[in-house]
């Protein structure tokens, strides 16, 4: 179980890094749209992190607060992402907002660690 949930942890990392890259390549262009590297990543990202909260429930409790508030951001994104997707192009507003939101969640993920004593 320990294994298939690293897998999915670096499928769920390789999905946020893939949304990230569909972002930041886009950083110089005038117009902004949503690519098909920005849709795949935030879908792999988080399907696998659906994924993996299964496995984590199965292997303790997991920290609950947490996996609700990157269920919630990575909603947010996913369905901006899906909306927008057929658009030829999208409000520099969206665009921060989008990249401001994925390096929210990777922030969340990195910095709000289990409390040891």
């Amino acid at each position: 179980m320990e294994t298939l949930r690293l897998v999915l942890l670096f499928v769920h990392i390789l999905g946020y890094a893939a949304l990230l890259g569909g972002l930041l390549v886009q950083v110089r262009s005038e117009t902004k749209a949503v690519n098909p590297l920005m849709r795949d990543g935030i879908g792999t990202a988080f399907l696998a992190g659906l994924l993996l909260v299964g496995v984590l429930e199965s292997l303790g409790s997991p920290d609950h607060a947490k996996i609700g508030v990157k269920f919630a951001v990575g909603l947010v994104i996913l369905v901006l992402v899906m909306v927008n997707m057929r658009k030829p192009s999208i409000p520099q507003g969206l665009y921060v907002g989008l990249l401001v939101l994925t390096i929210a969640n990777i922030a969340v993920a990195v910095f709000w660690s289990p409390v040891h004593a």
